[in-house]
């Protein structure tokens, strides 16, 4: 299919031949004062489709509506769509959801500040006919005067200058050929144990906990032999782990769809507001505050289904199990959701940390059931689970920070220095102190005599304090257990003379930094970064760090770090309109959009971090690289020096 699919984009010189097959209109119709209503019409030529909002993104690529200026009005609901037609599609050879002859979408709209005089309305969308397909950029202007100016967008000749110079002349490019771009089997499998603990965190909780033996009695009990007992346990067990892991599934589309589209998610700074807000949230509900609860009929739909007989009854078992538990898992599965497709591996990153989840979650039932005497070791439930909760809610304010950190760095405001960010997390960890020594208590909580189990966790976390206060009163405590966490090193209160990792010297600019590896006939160290990339900043303080390779990269490199997910605007004289082979036209406005687009297009990936040793000539040197371990780094930085090309003298570059 994905051949398929490129070979219709690739045919883009066939449009020349065509009329244009969507004509769009557009009116503005002002309801009350401050609210208006955006109206798009689209004349569709014979033969041709316009795909909907809510097509199946796995064919055609959906419409997609983008309004500007979000803080100076608001939508009102969403787009909303005519009439349209399912049927099946025979260039995508799936049902698809698409416009014949013509379409109808609307946008009702509130202004929010009064000296607004216009605003931009950008609309992609795919057409495709029996032969080919093509994707188009419409944008509009709206004068809140009534008048409508309309406009597309143009590759002139500055955007096309500005183009080339961001496409590279490579040579060795068999090292692209032979690079191997995903995440190393160590990295995930932390992840995999990562969604294992979480899920073993639930296990704890009052809403998972007691359903144990209650479980694995009945299906020992009701079943006609111990061994029809035991495989019915197994097959629950099976059900959770499926159920949860099917949750990622909706992401792999989107990232199918779009590979930047998840980064751009990532590092989107609403977005990770939004994130901070539903942590504390999260937190709160943990705290006793209130509870969170999916739709009642949603539990009493798949309870009553739960009695079919045989194997899709114990389905419906397991899916009661995951909505009737959704107020102690919701807050831990929306940990792993935005931890996930807020971090470099996406959707893949998401299934794993899922698995891990469903396996730890389900993982008793199938071993209580086939030792069952073993669940008289089992603890009693009790006012300890509340407990457990509470520090759950601790850890979900630790997290929430995070995020208000990576909206923090992204948009340069300067309010959450490292300094300020550890602090946070120390008056955290102390509170937690605080609760488990049983200073205060929340809601619906009661105090406990401390406990040999409580006693460990409260003077974990009195060491947990220390360790914290100690890394934001002293230089020498780097964190390192956290590392990728806190904001960078020179993101800090302190004046630092470098904005690079521990001083080194680096660019933030391609052309800059060419111009020194240039001067100093030395080779580039391409380092594809980002301001919320995690696995970045481990890299950096884990790898870096490390004085043998420390010296390797001030020595003999010239590091141009480029931040993909920098928001920051282009001043106007720089933007300009990329397009792509397939025909599309991206806009590029901001230093993000344009370090993505020249590593997109260069080395066909959008992950970070992403490395890459080449000359000032644009000879590659060695395979890219991404997220690995010091000796792995440290052998590939030596490699890269050992092929630079024997006409440039290795002396010069090479000095460790």
């Amino acid at each position: 299919m994905k051949i398929w699919m490129f070979f219709l984009f690739g045919i883009f010189w066939l449009q020349a031949q065509i009329q244009e097959p969507v004509i769009w209109e557009s009116s503005l119709e002002e309801l009350s004062k401050n609210r208006y209503l955006l109206k798009f019409e689209a004349q569709i030529a014979p033969k041709w489709h316009l795909y909907s909002q809510f097509s199946n993104p796995e064919g055609a690529i959906p419409t997609e509506f983008v309004f500007d200026d979000l803080n100076r009005y608001k939508l009102i609901g969403d787009v909303e769509e005519g009439e349209s037609i399912t049927n099946f599609d025979k260039v995508f050879e799936m049902d698809l959801t698409y416009f014949n002859n013509s379409a109808s979408f609307q946008q009702e709209i509130q202004i929010i500040d009064s000296n607004i005089k216009k605003l931009s309305v950008e609309v992609n969308y795919q057409a495709c006919d029996d032969r080919l397909c093509i994707f188009r950029t419409e944008n509009f202007n709206f004068i809140l005067d009534g008048s409508i100016t309309t406009f597309e967008l143009k590759v002139d000749k500055k955007s096309q200058k500005m183009s080339q110079a961001l496409e590279l002349e490579l040579s060795e490019t068999q090292f692209l050929k032979s690079s191997t771009l995903k995440e190393g089997t160590y990295s995930l499998w932390n992840i995999f144990l990562l969604g294992f603990f979480g899920g073993l965190l639930a296990l704890l909780t009052p809403c998972v906990f007691p359903m144990i033996p209650l479980t694995v009695s009945f299906f020992l009990n009701q079943s006609i032999s111990r061994y029809k007992g035991i495989f019915n346990a197994l097959l629950y067990a099976f059900f959770i782990v499926l159920i949860y892991f099917s949750f990622s599934l909706p992401f792999h589309f989107i990232d199918s769809l779009n590979p930047e589209m998840l980064n751009n998610l990532a590092t989107n700074v609403t977005l990770n507001l939004i994130f901070f807000a539903v942590f504390v949230f999260f937190a709160f509900s943990f705290f006793g505050f209130y509870e969170l609860t999916l739709p009642t009929q949603w539990g009493s739909k798949t309870d009553e289904a739960s009695t079919v007989s045989g194997g899709l009854g114990i389905f419906f078992m397991a899916l009661t199990l995951a909505i009737v538990s959704f107020s102690c898992t919701g807050p831990i599965l929306g940990s792993l959701l935005a931890g996930s497709l807020t971090s470099e591996g996406g959707a893949f990153q998401l299934s794993i940390g899922m698995l891990g989840f469903g396996v730890a979650l389900g993982l008793p039932f199938g071993l209580f059931a086939l030792f069952p005497n073993t669940l008289k070791a089992l603890p009693k439930s009790g006012r300890w689970m509340t407990k457990i909760k509470v520090v759950l809610g601790f850890l979900e304010l630790a997290l929430a920070l995070k995020f208000l950190s990576n909206a923090d760095l992204v948009a340069h405001w300067g309010i959450l220095k490292r300094e300020v960010f550890v602090g946070v997390w120390t008056l955290l960890a102390f509170g937690l102190t605080l609760y488990l020594f049983g200073i205060f208590k929340f809601p619906n909580d009661v105090k406990m005599p401390l406990s040999r189990p409580g006693k460990f966790l409260a003077f974990g976390s009195l060491i947990l304090t220390s360790y914290l206060f100690l890394g934001l009163i002293s230089e020498e405590n780097k964190l390192r257990l956290f590392s990728g966490f806190p904001p960078p090193e020179f993101y800090s209160v302190r004046g630092q003379e470098s904005d690079c990792y521990l001083g080194l010297d680096c660019y933030k600019n391609y052309e800059q930094g060419l111009e020194i590896a240039i001067s100093k006939n030395k080779p580039i160290l391409l380092d594809f970064t980002g301001w919320a990339c995690v696995n970045c900043r481990r890299m950096e303080e884990n790898v870096w760090a490390v004085s043998e390779v420390y010296q390797l990269l001030k020595e003999n490199y010239v590091i141009i770090s480029l931040y993909v997910d920098d928001r920051e605007k282009l001043s106007p004289d720089k933007q300009f309109n990329y397009q792509f082979d397939d025909g599309r036209i991206k806009k590029i406005n901001t230093i993000g959009k344009k370090w993505a687009t020249f590593q997109t297009i260069n080395f066909k990936t959008s992950s970070q971090p992403f490395y890459v040793q080449m000359t000032a000539d644009g000879e590659l040197l060695n395979k890219p690289i991404q997220y690995t371990d010091k000796t792995t780094f440290e052998n590939w930085l030596l490699q890269g020096l050992e092929n630079l090309p024997k006409s440039k003298s290795k002396a010069k570059y090479f000095s460790y």
